[in-house]
């Protein structure tokens, strides 16, 4: 791993919880910012410091969830209906770069800690802020709620079966990453003229601008998209996954129709190439239920390292459907591990940069994720 702190002069407040706006709090952590975490001894900290697997020990203070995007942080307890409290943090965002916040509407203007408030501590500080639905709408966004609305919960199942929620926080991921990219523009903008921004993202038009292909499916090409499993509404087969003769599960993603015919090859089905309803993509598109048991029945009789190999040797695109510790066998996934030390003990947890410059991931080590009030 390459090392780095390219943002070590960077002072962070988060004023944020759940998982948005603390994935953008690590995300600066692993690159050396300092970042501190406002907890309120009052409700127990940041909510999924409860949010448990029924295997995890019911007295710790830090839950899988929590630890998944509060690395490399500082905890300070602050209940900022308190004037005491609501000081200290007006002494601390006075020599801040960067504010993160989540609050519903209005909220942060109740408690004293808007942007308005802030910058007229720091004139030139950059406040990031996070609402569920927009600044103007009174609303709780969680992010299944957000994945229903914008339209990802309908998109999601098999075709006769029910609509489905996507199995991560999607449109809190989707967000942060949002917000990220404009608090490094705010961050350009500074340098050149020494100004501060607020910088507002939505869950909402997070989630509706990565609807990409299927929002022009509807707004270009007037159609409603609808569930389709895991197959793709404008490629076939794309996203389809069979049962190999070994009992493992396969996926492939023909882009193309040279792709097609070299499938159609190694799984012996050299006639199913040649019949005019599938030679091109729009065809296959068009009778992709016709493909289907022919291919089920191909994918059946081979195993799937033998599979692997020949869609390797004529580049065709091929998954192995891993589980969560397979994942982590991977190279890759060795890669985005964030070991942290704590006690003597490695512990565990996922990066937030999975960029590179040169030749490594582009995130120091960072300190294990905060006890509550640990600073």
């Amino acid at each position: 791993m390459q090392s780095t702190a390219i943002f070590s002069d960077l002072k962070v407040i988060e004023l944020a919880s759940v998982l948005a706006g603390p994935s953008v709090g690590q995300f600066f952590a692993e690159l050396g910012a300092e970042v501190i975490k406002v907890e309120n001894p009052e409700t127990g900290g940041d909510v999924t410091r409860s949010w448990k697997l029924a295997s995890e020990p019911a007295d710790s203070d830090m839950s899988a969830y929590f630890m998944s995007v509060n690395a490399g942080k500082a905890s300070v307890l602050l209940n900022l209906k308190r004037r005491e409290d609501l000081e200290r943090l007006y002494n601390l965002a006075k020599t801040a770069d960067i504010v993160i916040a989540s609050y519903k509407p209005g909220d942060a203007e109740k408690l004293g800690v808007s942007y308005a408030d802030l910058k007229a501590l720091k004139p030139g500080l950059i406040y990031g802020h996070i609402t569920g639905f927009g600044n103007d709408i009174d609303r709780v966004g969680y992010d299944a709620i957000v994945q229903a609305e914008s339209g990802f919960v309908f998109l999601n199942g098999e075709k006769d079966g029910m609509p489905q929620k996507m199995p991560v926080a999607l449109t809190d991921v989707l967000a942060g990453h949002q917000l990220k990219e404009g608090l490094l523009l705010a961050l350009i903008k500074r340098m050149k003229n020494g100004e501060g921004s607020y910088v507002t993202v939505s869950l909402m038009e997070a989630a509706i601008s990565s609807l990409v292909n299927q929002a022009t499916n509807w707004l270009v090409a007037g159609q409603v998209p609808q569930r389709l499993g895991s197959e793709h509404p404008n490629i076939a087969p794309y996203g389809n996954i069979f049962k190999t003769a070994d009992n493992q599960w396969l996926m492939i993603a023909v882009g193309s129709d040279k792709q097609f015919r070299a499938l159609c090859h190694i799984l012996k089905l050299s006639e199913v190439e040649k019949k005019p309803e599938f030679t091109t993509n729009a065809a296959r598109v068009k009778n992709r239920e016709l493909l289907k048991p022919m291919f089920e029945s191909a994918f059946s009789a081979i195993g799937i390292d033998v599979l692997c190999s020949a869609f390797l040797a004529a580049d065709i695109p091929y998954g192995r459907v891993n589980t969560m510790d397979q994942v982590f066998a991977t190279p890759q996934g060795k890669a985005m591990m964030l070991q942290t030390l704590r006690n003597g003990l490695v512990q565990n947890g996922l990066r937030q940069v999975a960029f590179r410059m040169g030749e490594g991931l582009v995130a120091g080590g960072v300190k294990a994720a905060p006890r509550l009030g640990e600073g």
